[in-house]
């Protein structure tokens, strides 16, 4: 039985169609880390963790990435409230993520990139969206 899922861009149902046979890749928009968890995060991590569950039960192998924003004006906004470092807030609030997800049973994803991580990565991508 072929999984059917709603297409937003064409707003029909489609059958699911992966780029390589057998293999999925998902990234999920993660968190801006400037404060503790909200109903909100924990709604969006056990939705994607079911679709990621699903999808490996069907025989899929599933790459599961989702970023964390660490780098931020509300990040950078609460840091100097508290008079700390704005990386040390956003690395304290995914520690508190993670440990809100692991109560709630939510599986992690493959990958958590940080977008103080990838700063060059991020910068030519959007240089090379303004070139287009």
């Amino acid at each position: 039985m072929a999984i059917v899922l709603h297409n937003s861009l064409t707003r029909h149902k489609e059958p699911l169609q992966t780029v390589h046979p057998g293999k999925i890749g998902m990234y999920v928009c993660g968190v801006t880390v400037y404060d503790r968890s909200h109903l909100g995060h924990a709604k969006s991590a056990i939705n994607f963790d079911l679709i990621v569950r699903w999808l490996r039960y069907r025989g899929y192998q599933v790459k599961h990435v989702t970023n964390f924003t660490d780098v931020d004006d509300k990040i950078i906004a609460r840091a100097n409230e508290m008079g700390i470092d704005p990386l040390k807030l956003s690395g304290d609030m995914i520690s508190e993520y993670e440990k809100d997800m692991k109560t709630l049973k939510v599986r992690p994803a493959d990958v958590y990139p940080k977008a103080s991580d990838t700063m060059p990565e991020i910068i030519a991508m959007v240089k090379g969206l303004v070139d287009k």
